[in-house]
């Protein structure tokens, strides 16, 4: 790869990052989790993408890379699940310490 191709890729990626960081930034609270769910695709996508390379790999560091990336895009999978489950668990309604000893009472009986 040579010079010129190297620096036309940076910066391509510094000018996604600028404009991914202007996009996100505009977005209401109300759409954050409908994003995430967006996200959570992308990101099954990398995963697929990541076996798929796992399966041309080279054979000099192909097993060792290939774990690794489908372990890091796993990890990136799974992880916008749990946010995204923290995220709506705080539009869930709070319940008063009322609510919560008569939830504790019926579970007891």
């Amino acid at each position: 790869m040579n010079a010129f191709h190297l620096l036309t890729e940076l910066t391509v990626f510094v000018l996604a990052v600028f404009v991914g960081l202007e996009v996100i930034s505009k977005v209401p609270a109300t759409l954050h989790t409908p994003l995430m769910s967006a996200t959570n695709a992308i990101h099954g996508i990398v995963l697929v993408g990541a076996l798929l390379i796992a399966v041309v790999a080279e054979p000099k560091l192909g097993p060792v890379l290939s774990v690794l990336v489908v372990f890091l895009a796993s990890l990136n999978v799974f992880g916008g699940y749990v946010v995204t489950q923290r995220m709506l668990a705080m539009f869930k309604p709070r319940q008063t310490p009322a609510q919560a000893n008569a939830a504790a009472d019926g579970a007891k009986k």
